[in-house]
């Protein structure tokens, strides 16, 4: 891709920005934003009453549409992004961490075969029973959050158990890494796609990713040896087969070999792998680990500051292998993972442009992201930061199978305990 990172440290060194250190209005705003936005959206307009859970879908115009199907992914992102707000921030958000857990646990929980579902109808009755690892990986994050929050055992034995069904299920311990998804009694499936834009590939960056942060989270609340070695494994084998260390991006797709199967670029998943890779190896404790991911993770975010910026601050989706942007189109969760990640390689570099970065991202999601008029953030905006319509665009919605309060809050909790630190 054009732009490699040779002599990228060097060059990381003689770049220079002019921004200043973090000021405390900047960590009001942060807080300000999830708690007088993000939280609160979901709270007032996400809830269903009348059938239990969340609704599966909310248009950019507020209509709720109460019937439709709900997903592992938005339920299992609730749940831990409340659990989250309870445990750092105020136990008046424990009502719907509760809620959003005993609805996981009774509605998409697989009492035959384990695991949980992957959609539920708006009744809470199977619709799609394959097991996506993906989903599973969110359950997992999301369990262990709850038990953080609440000291809640079922939710623990939860994570655990979906922790021993992939590493039985979807783990390949010759060729390393995990299968994306199997079928509801863990058979292998013809098409494992997570979804209709993604490749038929039995292996993806994607679940990797997931999987990662998954194991992170539960390790902080089970210290069992089998996970920490998974997790170990995990973290190796993203920095050597899914990194591309010349480059400073990630491979999308493998066949079973860990050969790539395209040389698109996602610098949303770039700038979010390279935080949480550097979390993962904290929460592990190895030395080694964390000097390599703290390396991999500056490379990735002179890439994306080289390669992914747009002039007003704000981050493209997607490139082609020759560099160029294949989709210039604005996506909210690729923002918020971008100043979470550009801020880490600050802290670790100490290089000001990435703090520049970040705030000028930052800025650009506060005039242009944050929808003033409905709530919560616009789910995609043009390349000249206008958000796009349900006529231009079928997935734009304010909640959705994969809009949800996960991305947006996560960043604002990241933000408030790393500005906090040197504000």
């Amino acid at each position: 891709m054009a732009g490699s990172r040779h002599g990228i440290a060097q060059r990381i060194c003689e770049v220079s920005g002019t921004a200043q250190l973090a000021k405390p209005d900047w960590l009001r705003q942060v807080r300000d934003e999830l708690e007088g936005n993000i939280l609160p959206f979901w709270m007032n307009h996400a809830v269903d009453k009348e059938n239990g859970g969340f609704f599966g879908l909310i248009d950019a115009d507020l209509t709720a549409h109460r019937d439709a199907a709900r997903s592992c992914v938005l339920n299992t992102r609730i749940l831990w992004t409340y659990s989250a707000a309870a445990r750092l921030l105020d136990g008046k958000y424990r009502d719907m961490a509760d809620r959003a857990f005993a609805y996981i646990a009774d509605k998409f929980w697989d009492r035959d075969y384990g695991g949980l579902y992957w959609m539920v109808d708006y009744r809470g009755n199977p619709l799609s029973t394959r097991k996506q690892i993906y989903g599973q990986a969110f359950g997992i994050y999301a369990f262990a959050e709850y038990h953080r929050a609440s000291g809640n055992r079922d939710s623990l034995e939860l994570a655990k158990a979906l922790f021993g069904l992939i590493e039985k299920h979807s783990r390949d311990f010759a060729g390393g890494g995990y299968t994306e998804a199997l079928g509801r009694e863990w058979r292998v499936l013809e098409d494992m796609r997570l979804s209709d834009k993604d490749l038929n590939c039995p292996k993806s960056m994607n679940t990797h990713l997931h999987v990662l942060e998954a194991y992170t989270n539960l390790l902080r609340v089970w210290r069992e040896p089998a996970l920490e070695k998974a997790l170990v494994e995990l973290l190796t084998l993203f920095m050597d087969r899914i990194v591309d260390a010349s480059s400073g991006h990630l491979k999308l797709f493998f066949n079973e070999q860990w050969n790539s199967l395209s040389g698109h670029v996602s610098f949303g998943h770039d700038i979010e792998a390279a935080w949480l890779m550097v979390e993962a190896a904290e929460t592990l404790g190895d030395e080694k680990l964390h000097a390599r991911a703290k390396e991999l993770s500056v490379g990735i975010g002179f890439a994306v500051h080289e390669q992914g910026l747009d002039r007003d601050g704000s981050v493209f989706y997607e490139a082609d292998a020759s560099g160029a942007i294949v989709d210039a189109n604005k996506h909210w969760w690729v923002q918020a993972e971008a100043v979470v990640g550009l801020f880490n390689a600050y802290e670790i570099s100490g290089n000001r442009m990435f703090l520049t970065a970040t705030q000028r991202c930052w800025n650009y999601i506060v005039a242009k992201v944050v929808d003033r008029v409905h709530g919560e953030w616009h789910a995609k905006l043009t390349a000249a930061g206008v958000p796009l319509t349900l006529a231009e665009d079928p997935d734009v919605c304010l909640a959705g199978p994969w809009k949800c309060p996960y991305h947006n809050a996560r960043a604002c909790f990241e933000m408030m305990r790393r500005l906090g630190s040197i504000a």
